[in-house]
């Protein structure tokens, strides 16, 4: 998961602080304890040394199903984004992240420093587009999120979309970024959805669920334009 939100300036530089340094350190091989603190004080937890790995167990079945350009959306350090690309795939990683950023450029990857909700290189072009390690939850609206998903896609494009398990729950609300004993973040929005709510917040977006699978304890759906 990465930090594409949408907020205001200062609130998004109090989170980046946050979420690149702790990046900074997880890229290091140093202990990271980043969580999400919701509005009900749960804390979800992030693992942030994963996005820094090569390799995370249920990328396999992700990557396969990206058989031609892809936009990997909060791409964080470009584990997925550099995959596809030793794959001989054309994928471009976007976070707003630069810390994220330098580090996806640095092990390869193509990766743009850019949000989501803006203009992007290929709209309505794309062939796949992820959605993986929680980032259906940026800017705290998974129905506009997908909305603007389905726009970056090509007609017969293909979101890959990493989702909660079923039963789980689905959330959205106002947020806060620790790490650690650290000082919290400002307030951002962020989301979660669980795998038996997609069809439904799908649905608004004009999309469809086209397969569902799982892999390693997580939870994938494969959408089309509805």
């Amino acid at each position: 998961m990465t930090t594409t939100t949408v907020m205001s300036a200062p609130d998004a530089a109090d989170v980046l602080t946050v979420f690149d340094a702790a990046l900074h350190r997880a890229d290091a091989g140093l202990p990271v304890a980043l969580t999400l603190r919701d509005e009900h004080g749960t804390d979800h937890r992030i693992d942030a040394a994963a996005w820094c790995r090569a390799a995370v167990p249920g990328d396999r079945a992700l990557l396969a199903r990206c058989s031609g350009p892809t936009l990997d959306v909060g791409c964080g350090p470009g584990r997925l984004t550099l995959a596809l690309n030793r794959l001989g795939v054309p994928a471009l990683g976007i976070d707003v992240s630069a810390a994220a950023i330098r580090l996806a450029r640095a092990r390869g990857a193509t990766a743009l420093r850019r949000n989501v909700f803006t203009h992007l290189p290929g709209d309505g072009r794309w062939r796949h587009l992820l959605l993986a390690d929680g980032n259906i939850g940026i800017g705290g609206d998974p129905g506009l999120l997908l909305r603007r998903c389905r726009e970056l896609l090509a007609a017969h494009g293909r979101l890959q979309v990493e989702v909660a398990p079923p039963g789980t729950g689905s959330w959205a609300g106002h947020v806060l970024l620790r790490d650690g004993d650290g000082a919290p973040s400002a307030p951002f929005r962020w989301a979660a959805v669980a795998a038996d709510d997609l069809p439904r917040i799908a649905d608004t977006a004009e999309l469809g669920v086209l397969s569902t699978w799982t892999e390693a304890n997580r939870w994938f759906a494969t959408m089309i334009r509805a």
